[in-house]
């Protein structure tokens, strides 16, 4: 011990060696203790962006369920409406629950003397047992239902806080379920039932467990008044709510947890869940005054972190090892003459810039001097060629702008182009409407036949108003995020929605023939949109009666393979060659005095594709247009 106290006192590079090592404990253990807390704090950052990930995920998909529900609803509701029938309502009770996988139970009940053989509530309900589905009727008081008196209390559709199916309230299987439940109202404004389907809580468990991002995360669903509606343990579902065991003196986390959840909030915070530090990430639920959690204890999040403990000692004894080895090799370097390094900085400063100063073998304080000025020369030499560089991207970044502000100009020439053609074209179909508004009004008797003629071209025009208004709502970013959400599971038959699109055209052109033909057998389906892909064959339709002869428009459909082709064919003068390119790009039209938006064919296409089929011109026919649209067969 008394050689190595002597060794190191008359070694300069030992104490020299430890004097930075003092120096350096200090800074080595601040930054080893600032990289850990950022760690930390960057590990529950992103954790909150992955939970919110997650959670944000279960809630679409908790979306769409309910939305399904919601659809198959809102769908069918006004043919009970149209059809105040006994007979009827059973049917679209059970159609609603036969089609929609989802739909555990459907029932249509109508006021008393509404129905004229019922003289008290009337209630067709259908529900699902085992593998088998029963529709039946009953006709007892609903008042005290709370699916039947929130939707009549509030006057609009809306979802009710489950409930379990075994009380005498239930429509559906004995389980715990919730309804959506959507007021009927008859032509005159009169309130005349609910409509109200249900929604097992099981499913929605089940899909809200799909996915959690940690082995003990779990998910919370409260109603608006705290209640359990998805936990973990079941005993605490409908009945318990998040407020029943919370102390409010230890507690307070919790609490303040419900009561974000219960008034819609959507975040993030930590809470002492049964005495563990949990991240809890909240949000609404759309159309409902529910929220939905999730749950992930800190220690899951931090398994990784806290394993780092185990390292840290031996990470900082190598540390100051390392940092006194290198320190000693350091300071036993010895001194060389500064002469050429005085000179050839000197050299430097006079302005010679590129001029080379050598690195030093050496590795004492001066050669380290050298080598540093030789970098710092060096350092020199490049910001001065990033200098020049630094112009000569200036001067392309001018150039640049020069074009983009060419490009700006165009784009709004463009924008003025459109307004006036939309101006126009909005324009002569108002001008029409409002003369034959001022003839009417003027009180003049007008034969029937004229009154008929002027009441047509006022029809004809103002649907052409709102054929352009509905593919200037398209167009936008709102119709086409509307599109994308749509659902495309819908069972359509082909040559019905062929029909309806011949009269919906002949609606426009009362007076234009036009030929239907098929190969289908009316009991074929697709399985697609049924909005949409009639809004492309409609359009097609009508370019065909708009553009033809108007004597020779035919609508065919045929089968190839596992593909349905509806395929529309006129006589007339065509699509010139040199506008085949910009056919289906949006705004452009042959002729900017022609009438139109240049929307309907772009439009078309773009609602084809997103059904997952084709639509295509046939260049080979050489009458007319003949447009073809191939969309798959449902599996």
């Amino acid at each position: 011990m008394k050689n190595l106290m002597r060794h190191i006192r008359q070694s300069l590079s030992l104490k020299l060696g430890f004097s930075i090592l003092l120096m350096t404990i200090p800074i080595f253990v601040a930054v080893l203790g600032i990289l850990f807390v950022q760690s930390r704090q960057r590990i529950k950052k992103e954790a909150i962006e992955r939970v919110t990930s997650v959670l944000n995920a279960t809630t679409e998909r908790v979306n769409g369920i309910m939305g399904t529900v919601e659809t198959a609803t809102n769908s069918n509701y006004w043919l009970a409406i149209e059809n105040l029938h006994p007979d009827s309502l059973m049917t679209y009770s059970r159609r609603i629950v036969s089609i929609n996988g989802n739909v555990n139970g459907s029932s249509i009940t109508i006021e008393p003397n509404i129905i004229p053989e019922y003289d008290s509530y009337f209630s067709a309900y259908t529900f699902r047992s085992g593998d088998s589905i029963i529709t039946e009727s009953r006709s007892d008081s609903v008042l005290d239902k709370d699916w039947y008196r929130r939707p009549c209390e509030l006057g609009i559709a809306c979802w009710v806080d489950p409930f379990d199916s075994n009380e005498k309230d239930a429509l559906s299987a004995p389980e715990a379920i919730t309804s959506y439940c959507r007021p009927l109202y008859n032509d005159e404004g009169q309130f005349i039932g609910v409509a109200s389907t249900d929604l097992a809580l099981s499913e929605l468990s089940d899909i809200i467990q799909t996915e959690i991002p940690y082995p003990n995360a779990y998910f919370v669903m409260l109603g608006h008044e705290g209640n359990y509606f998805v936990h973990p343990d079941s005993t605490r579902l409908i009945e318990q709510t998040i407020f029943t065991e919370a102390d409010a003196n230890h507690q307070q986390d919790v609490i303040a947890l419900g009561h974000l959840m219960t008034t819609g909030q959507q975040g993030a915070m930590t809470v002492d869940v049964n005495g563990r530090n949990c991240l809890v990430c909240y949000r609404p639920i759309n159309n409902t005054d529910w929220s939905l959690a999730l749950v992930c204890p800190e220690s899951d999040i931090l398994s990784d972190y806290n394993q780092l403990n185990l390292i840290i000692l031996p990470l900082i004894i190598g540390g100051l090892l390392f940092i006194l080895l290198l320190s000693r090799r350091v300071v036993t370097h010895a001194i060389s003459p500064l002469s050429r390094l005085l000179k050839l900085s000197k050299f430097i400063a006079e302005g010679n810039y590129d001029e080379q100063i050598p690195t030093s073998k050496s590795h004492d304080v001066i050669g380290r001097l050298q080598n540093s000025f030789a970098i710092m020369q060096q350092s020199l030499r490049q910001h001065v060629g990033e200098i020049r560089q630094a112009n000569e991207e200036s001067a392309r970044r001018n150039e640049e702008l020069r074009l983009a502000s060419i490009q700006a100009e165009e784009a709004i020439r463009q924008k003025n182009t459109f307004i006036q053609n939309m101006t126009h074209q909005i324009r002569t179909p108002l001008n029409i409407i409002m003369g034959f508004a001022q003839v009417l009004s003027a009180s003049i008797e007008l034969p029937q036949d004229e009154m008929k003629n002027i009441s047509g071209i006022m029809k004809h025009n103002a649907m052409s108003l709102k054929r352009m208004i509905q593919m200037l709502y398209d167009s936008s970013e709102t119709g086409l995020s509307e599109e994308l959400s749509s659902t495309n599971s819908e069972e359509v038959s082909c040559n019905e929605i062929a029909r309806e699109c011949i009269d919906y055209t002949a609606e426009h052109y009362p007076d234009m023939p036009i030929t239907f033909e098929t190969e289908l057998d009316d009991t074929l389906t697709i399985r697609t949109n049924r909005l949409y892909l009639m809004r492309s064959l409609r359009e097609l339709l009508y370019n065909a009666a708009k553009y033809s002869d108007g004597q020779h428009i035919r609508l065919h459909l045929s089968k190839t393979g596992t593909f349905v082709r509806f395929i529309t064919e006129d006589t007339g003068p065509g699509i010139a060659q040199e506008y085949l390119d910009q056919l289906f790009v949006p705004f452009s039209k042959a002729d900017d005095l022609s009438e139109g938006l240049g929307l309907g064919l772009p439009l078309a296409k773009r609602h084809v594709t997103n059904l997952g089929g084709t639509i295509t011109l046939d260049t080979n026919y050489h009458e007319g247009c003949r447009f073809i649209i191939e969309m798959p067969i449902s599996a």
